[in-house]
């Protein structure tokens, strides 16, 4: 393909993608379609000879759009959302375009500033203090492992990547029962096993944090029995029924028992540039020594994009950086934020953010969330009076709720709502009862499709009952 073919098959992307928005909301959200339906179409080996573009995209048109799960819909009410401003696919384009690897400094000297300047536009944005600097990682996964790897160094006097875990004791990580699988998959892959993970109950609607006194006196007990605490994993908005932990009283335990405190606010942090939110979310916040958010979840930057702050970063260096001759700088000054994270590659994703908040400025931003969480409440009361049981309250722009009948019509219900395509949602567990999660925050979502969706909620329960 020569520069001007490229040219010509970019502009035609750009208004399939203008074109594919401006008709998603006509689209069923979810495709009702068997597994096998598009591998089929594929042809079962690669072939010899080139293809022309004309055909390659004619089946593109063919087979891609309908086999998609739509998450830019604006009626996607399903898990959390992965946003993509317009803005900020304007900018992925250009990365793609310009394809950097911005593993160190010299290989992409500006990605690496413009990094470090969004992220203390972010820390600005989300009232952390001064004197927190950070990373943007792929997402809030690879940062809460990047935070357990620090916890085991840490705690083993840094001798775990050299040594092993091996005589170290049973390294132990405390979280409540709320958090993300993520949590239970970092303590796998950094080899302090499932059972090393402590899940302590929660206490109280509607926030079900953590216990706090439960939590020191488990910790008192592992000292006991001779085991190695070695940090505390905190929950902001966590992806079940949105729970949320009493930072104070953590950050107070962490620091009484030297340890390392985490806090995943991967979807919640979004809210946080919102002043408003912060008394009941965010109060000690500035006591973690980790903190990751996903502006790709609420903030509208294409997926991925995952922020990691940091509160002294020099811990997560001493865990994670390797330096072979070939990487190297004459620079002794500069960051090289592929010592910051696991993977040594790393995408210009700061970019996207640039574009993103200038756009639209936090102002514009915080109008957004801030619809999100006046639009769930509303459609929350509009079925608590329609006789829906409301399982756990509206936190930010996440509630559940059940309809008639027992667990296994709360399924039916929800498959049927996913099979009509209108609208799309999921199903979760609280409490040993299964309860249907609705959570508002697809960018471009209004008002009039976040209550369509308490009509079709309606209608097939109504079908059902």
């Amino acid at each position: 393909m020569d520069w001007d073919e490229f040219a010509a098959w970019g502009a035609k992307a750009a208004e399939f993608g203008a074109e594919y928005h401006k008709g998603v909301r006509e689209r069923p959200v979810r495709p009702a379609v068997a597994p096998g339906s598009f591998a089929d179409r594929l042809a079962p080996v690669p072939p010899e000879a080139g293809e022309e573009m004309g055909a390659i995209w004619e089946d593109f048109e063919r087979i891609v759009p309908e086999g998609l799960t739509h998450w830019q819909h604006p009626r996607f009410f399903a898990y959390f959302p992965a946003n993509a401003a317009p803005v900020s696919m304007l900018a992925e384009m250009l990365v793609s375009v310009l394809a950097p690897q911005c593993m160190l400094w010299q290989t992409s000297p500006v990605a690496t500033e413009m990094e470090g300047v969004m992220i203390d536009w972010l820390r600005q944005a989300l009232g952390l203090p001064e004197g927190f600097s950070g990373v943007i990682q792929d997402s809030a996964s690879s940062a809460t492992l990047s935070a357990v790897l620090t916890m085991r160094e840490r705690a083993t006097g840094w001798t775990g990547n050299r040594e092993g875990l091996s005589g170290k004791g049973q390294l132990r990580i405390y979280c409540s029962d709320q958090v993300h699988s993520s949590i239970d998959r970092a303590c796998w892959v950094a080899g302090i096993g499932q059972e090393n993970l402590v899940k302590l109950p929660t206490r109280g609607a509607p926030e079900f944090a953590v216990d706090a006194e439960a939590l020191r006196a488990r910790i008192a007990e592992d000292r006991a029995a001779g085991h190695v605490p070695a940090g505390i994993i905190a929950v902001t908005g966590a992806t079940g029924v949105g729970a949320w932990d009493h930072l104070p009283e953590l950050v107070e335990i962490a620091r009484d028992e030297g340890l390392y405190l985490h806090l995943d606010a991967a979807w919640a942090g979004s809210a946080m540039i919102c002043p408003e939110f912060r008394a009941q979310f965010w109060e000690a916040v500035e006591g973690c020594d980790s903190i990751v958010f996903n502006p790709h979840k609420w903030l509208g930057a294409q997926f991925d994009c995952s922020v990691q702050f940091l509160r002294d970063p020099k811990q997560q260096i001493d865990t994670l950086k390797i330096e072979p001759e070939y990487l190297k700088t004459s620079h002794a000054e500069v960051v090289n934020y592929s010592e910051w994270t696991i993977p040594l590659g790393r995408r210009f994703r700061a970019l996207k953010l640039w574009f993103l908040i200038r756009y639209y400025g936090l102002e514009g931003l915080r109008a957004r969330l801030r619809n999100h969480v006046a639009w769930a409440g509303a459609l929350c009361e509009d079925l608590r009076r329609d006789g829906f049981e409301i399982v756990t309250e509206p936190i930010l722009s996440l509630f559940t709720f059940r309809g008639p009948g027992d667990d296994a019509a709360q399924q039916a219900l929800v498959d049927a709502i996913n099979a009509d395509g209108r609208i799309y949602v999921t199903q979760g567990m609280h409490a040993g009862r299964k309860v249907i999660r609705f959570q508002v925050g697809q960018f471009d979502c209004t008002r009039d499709d976040v209550m369509m969706a308490g009509t079709v909620i309606r209608e097939l329960a109504g079908d059902r009952s």
